[in-house]
């Protein structure tokens, strides 16, 4: 790292695996803090608004926290929250994560040999400045078809019960099932690097 770049710390304020492992692979160190938010009482018709509001949303929570924690930031040093919510859209309806087992199956059922998109939003908030900033990103992925048994086996894991739109296209048994990605994959898991990358420059 230059020794001239500027240092900061992150919160990453997010419980998703996914998100942890794209910024341990982008080389952040970081801190979690998850925001309790009703995600349900935050609607949007198109998606794009959707993702943004609830990253807001989800920022304003751990700000909130951090607040009651009164934590003091380091004037000498900014910190950086980082939001991100995703959205599977599918024939343009949007999905999050499946109320259960049944509406996963069905989810899944759709997906096979057809078409899906993930919108994902980024948004970053210099706790020293105030300074906010968020965009999102859209991806679309082409299915071959996916077996009954392949369901059953997602299903019975669990996994895809607390994802978006039940998607996971990194997964074993989906990924030799992706016929298409177009855009990026970690996008698709949650957190599009090159977005992240500009966003956290913009707010230092």
């Amino acid at each position: 790292m230059d020794s001239a770049a500027p240092t900061f710390k992150i919160i990453l304020g997010s419980k998703s695996k996914a998100r942890r492992e794209i910024m341990v692979e982008m080389g952040y160190e970081f801190t979690i803090m998850t925001a309790d938010i009703d995600e349900k009482a935050i609607r949007k018709e198109k998606p794009e608004d959707l993702v943004m509001a609830l990253a807001e949303a989800k920022a304003d929570a751990v700000i909130s926290k951090l607040q009651i924690a009164d934590k003091q930031v380091n004037d000498n040093e900014p910190t950086l929250l980082i939001a991100a919510d995703t959205v599977v859209v599918y024939e343009g309806m949007i999905r999050e994560k499946p109320s259960g087992k049944e509406e996963a199956r069905q989810y899944l059922k759709d997906y096979s040999g057809r078409k899906a998109s993930t919108v994902s939003s980024v948004l970053v908030t210099n706790l020293q400045t105030g300074f906010r900033k968020g965009e999102w990103d859209r991806v679309e992925i082409l299915f071959d078809e996916i077996p009954d048994d392949t369901i059953d086996k997602l299903i019975a894991e669990g996994a895809v019960l607390h994802v978006a739109g039940a998607l996971i296209i990194e997964h074993p048994l989906i990924k030799p099932l992706v016929k298409q990605v177009v855009g990026t994959t970690d996008s698709v898991m949650g957190l599009p690097k090159a977005v992240t990358e500009r966003l956290i420059a913009e707010s230092l």
